[in-house]
């Protein structure tokens, strides 16, 4: 729930526990929304900052991280207006997390160490729409990389209207795809057959891949999707990002490394450590598991 309930708490003296569903270095970065401000990086001067090399702009001040760019920053802070209230809604509310009485992330220890150690002295002890355009791009690329797939389209996919693919597309994949409005993302995962996951970065889906061994292509949006890229990508090395504006050769050229590539290979290497180390920190003597007891003892059966 939001930080906002805390006073709701504290007014009728319980604890209260926020769970976050978001990974510990995007909550990092929602964290630092007043800094960037304070620092005169935001808000943006005028529009010509989206073009320009302005984005890239390294940031070498937040506990934890390192090489991190001003546009791995949550998509918030992107606008021109120092009053938008998405912005100003977001910087508040992560703001008074440490009031709680614990926070909870959706992480584990192993995955996002220097964050965590970071965020702990800070805390308490502790998807998306496309375009029309987009999804024919997004299409073609599966079509013409000649592998087998499986597509989730939501009904509310594609902004404005309903998700319509080209004739020649579905006659061009009938034989090797299957296309549906929903699936139980966990279980597919799970399933031997899946070689790669292509997806929005999401968090939740994020660790339900890394948890099933499967590695990602990442085409962020928006929130926190740019930091959960930036780490798949380039800490975790166990996924590869895709450019804002998407083309099918570029979308067919990554889905055709991600699964018959060398880099793919490795990766695929990698996210079965990341697998067995995920494993590892829920079994009964792990760190998630650690972590949970600690919360219910610490701040469920204190003594008030």
């Amino acid at each position: 729930m939001s930080a906002f309930t805390i006073t709701a708490a504290e007014e009728i003296g319980v604890p209260i526990v926020l769970f976050y569903t978001i990974a510990a270095c995007s909550f990092m970065g929602f964290k630092q929304l007043r800094a960037v401000v304070e620092k005169g990086l935001f808000p943006l001067k005028d529009e010509s900052c989206f073009k320009n090399d302005y984005l890239d702009t390294v940031i070498d001040w937040i506990p934890g991280m390192r090489d991190i760019r001003l546009r791995d920053l949550p998509t918030f802070a992107r606008n021109t207006n120092l009053d938008d209230t998405g912005f100003n809604f977001i910087m508040e509310e992560t703001e008074r997390a440490h009031e709680a009485s614990a926070v909870v992330l959706h992480t584990f220890d192993a995955l996002e160490p220097d964050v965590l150690e970071a965020l702990s002295s800070m805390l308490p002890h502790v998807v998306a729409v496309v375009t029309p355009e987009q999804l024919v791009e997004f299409g073609w690329g599966l079509a013409n990389s000649k592998l087998p797939f499986f597509w989730v389209i939501r009904p509310d996919l594609v902004i404005g209207e309903s998700a319509i693919l080209p004739p020649e597309f579905v006659a061009e994949t009938k034989e090797r795809s299957l296309i549906v409005g929903w699936c139980p993302q966990e279980q597919v995962l799970n399933h031997p057959s899946v070689g790669g996951f292509l997806m929005h970065s999401g968090w939740n889906s994020t660790v339900e891949s890394l948890t099933a061994g499967v590695t990602m292509l990442c085409w962020q949006f928006f929130g926190d999707q740019q930091m959960d890229c930036r780490y798949t990508c380039n800490e975790w090395g166990i996924g590869m990002g895709i450019t804002d504006d998407a083309k099918r050769e570029e979308v067919e050229k990554l889905i055709k490394e991600l699964m018959e590539g060398e880099k793919g290979k490795k990766m695929k290497n990698k996210v079965m450590e990341w697998k067995k180390l995920a494993e590892e920190a829920t079994g009964p003597l792990g760190s998630s598991s650690t972590n949970l007891d600690n919360l219910v003892n610490q701040v469920l059966f204190r003594k008030s």
